[in-house]
């Protein structure tokens, strides 16, 4: 090779080099251009001008009369003129069964007004699709429930009460043979025509429920006494929820559960459930794997924590969970978890690019817990926990663990920061690290932090 070639070949290098450096750093962006550029993608649907009010339709708000055919008017006159917002005014509204949202469709709950679902189960039929804990199936409606809709909202400073307490709810004790049956329909394979429940099977219906749906904004309302889940965004984009109020205390009654879903704002929000505040699902093994549609770009922040755990990502995640953005959040109450990452080697996927900056609770059982354990069942499905960083977060007192990392052999949780984390006391154990690796911790302290070591007198 002559002096000629040999120079191009190391001019041709470095640009080469150059080239790949500045590609690099344009890729590596701060956690808060990667928020604005999340946010770019977020934007609530305008709100339609042609104003419906329900009284207008026959509804009366008095606490007896059963206003569906109202609604379901309403709603028509919405569809005909491609778009409308139905004003629900002050008073006590009865609906026997379920609201189905449209396209262009807000419904809008005025301060003093309030919606109380009906407890009859066969007013909720026939089937519709669905999803119950990460599996796909046909069941009762959900009360509040848009399939494959857009520019949908729920607004207003009123209440919505799904009489989950009389309702759903009581049937918590019957639901396990059902259960069972959809994750055996979801390790089988089983075509979703065949998968049909509903009388007899006593699987509760969501609260409210998106799927498949697009543009989407929830503000202001309060939830109440939610039969289950109390707002499921499924397969769903384009998602902003701020200033709801919860205030719902039956068995599972999480807050928000996004699942397949991307480009969601989560934002203002107060906290009172029975289970967790936020959980992020992705599907639920086979099934999850095979959709293999991540939830991503998520961003909560500004609001109050009260219930059972805070941020939880999972269990249900196989189709992976990445880029969560949790920011200037407290707490309302007690939690028994703060920040809860939980799978199992049932699952797969992966659980990635989660930032989690200054956070505060009061008084928690455990303060941080990752797990790859989750019931201590599954195997030959480990899930890549990856990249999960914690910075400014206070807690007052964990009475079992204050930070608790559990990986699996084959499949370590890897690359885990924490900086500046101050758990005031811990009752248990400070600090548990099983299958873990690249773990950096900065100016962390669990209990009194030690300042200048005492000297020999």
């Amino acid at each position: 090779m002559n002096k000629f070639h040999s120079l191009f070949l190391v001019l041709a290098l470095m640009i080469i080099s150059c080239k790949q450096t500045n590609e690099t750093k344009k890729q590596e962006l701060s956690r808060t251009e990667k928020i604005e550029s999340i946010l770019k993608n977020i934007n609530p649907p305008e709100i339609s001008k042609n104003e419906l009010l329900i009284t207008d339709f026959g509804g009366i708000g008095d606490s007896i009369t059963d206003n569906k055919v109202a609604f379901d008017k309403a709603l028509a006159i919405s569809k005909e003129k491609n778009g409308g917002r139905i004003i629900v005014t002050p008073g006590v509204y009865i609906v026997n069964g379920p609201i189905h949202l449209l396209s262009n469709t807000t419904l809008d709950i005025q301060k003093g007004a309030k919606i109380i679902f009906g407890t009859n189960s066969k007013d909720y039929l026939p089937l519709v699709p669905t999803s119950w804990e990460g599996t796909f199936i046909n069941n009762y409606s959900p009360l509040i429930y848009a399939y494959q809709a857009e520019n949908i909202a729920i607004i207003g400073e009123g209440t919505i009460d799904g009489n989950g307490k009389d309702g759903f709810s009581l049937w918590y004790d019957q639901q396990k043979p059902a259960q069972e049956l959809t994750r055996k329909m979801n390790h089988e394979n089983t075509p979703l025509k065949d998968r049909n429940f509903g009388e007899g099977y006593y699987l509760r219906p969501q609260m409210i429920q998106f799927y498949e749906c697009k543009n989407i904004l929830i503000e202001n309302v309060t939830i109440a006494n939610s039969p289950f889940w109390c707002v499921h965004f499924l397969k769903s984009e384009n998602i902003t929820a701020r200033k709801v109020k919860f205030n719902s205390h039956n068995k599972n009654n999480d807050g928000f559960d996004p699942e397949y879903s991307k480009n969601v704002l989560i934002e203002n929000i107060e906290f009172d459930n029975a289970d967790d505040n936020v959980a992020i699902k992705a599907g639920r093994d086979l099934e999850g794997r095979n959709t293999a549609m991540t939830s991503e770009n998520i961003i909560i922040r500004n609001s109050r924590f009260k219930g059972l755990h805070g941020l939880v990502i999972g269990s249900e995640m196989s189709a992976g969970v990445q880029n969560v953005f949790v920011e200037n959040c407290t707490y309302g109450g007690y939690c028994k978890r703060g920040i809860y990452l939980k799978s199992n080697p049932n699952r797969g996927g992966f659980i990635r690019n989660v930032y989690v900056n200054d956070v505060e609770f009061d008084t928690v059982l455990d303060a941080i817990f990752i797990t790859s354990y989750y019931k201590g069942e599954g195997k030959g499905f480990e899930t890549d926990i990856n990249n999960i960083n914690f910075e400014n977060i206070k807690v007052k007192h964990a009475k079992l663990g204050g930070i608790i990392i559990q990986g699996f052999p084959t499949k370590k949780v890897n690359n885990v920061r924490m900086k500046n984390v101050k758990i005031d006391s811990c009752a248990g154990t400070a600090l548990s690290l099983t299958n873990a690796e690249n773990i950096v911790l900065n100016d962390v302290s669990v209990g009194t932090e030690i300042t200048i070591p005492s000297s020999v007198k």
